[in-house]
């Protein structure tokens, strides 16, 4: 699935985005969707998973900050929330479905003091 990331921005510490991942003609209600954050130099790493049927997860330092959720009136897209961000949650933001073995662009997001 070729997915869209959008929503990135430049913000400071405290404040909040919303992200996008969208696919034309895909129904996001029966897929496992996930988010990851990359800084240049290091790895991908996972940050928020949405299951069929709506159950999340998150990684630990995103806990109680983050919200993972569908757009159940389209079914066009997953959101991912982020409040109260700190400059550590600045990266590049990818989101991939489970059985996909490709990556959007990617969205950036800065936070800075």
């Amino acid at each position: 699935v070729k997915v869209v990331e959008s929503g990135g921005g430049l913000v400071r510490p405290g404040e909040s985005l919303r992200l996008s991942c969208a696919a034309p003609g895909f129904a996001f209600s029966e897929a496992i969707i996930s988010w990851y954050r990359q800084v240049p130099g290091q790895a991908r790493q996972w940050v928020a998973t949405i299951i069929p049927g709506g159950d999340t997860r998150y990684t630990d330092s995103v806990k109680g900050r983050f919200t993972l959720y569908r757009d159940v009136v389209t079914n066009a897209a997953v959101y991912l929330q982020m409040d109260n961000l700190k400059p550590e949650d600045t990266g590049v933001y990818y989101c991939q479905e489970y059985d996909s073995t490709t990556w959007g662009e990617g969205t950036q997001v800065t936070v800075y003091l």
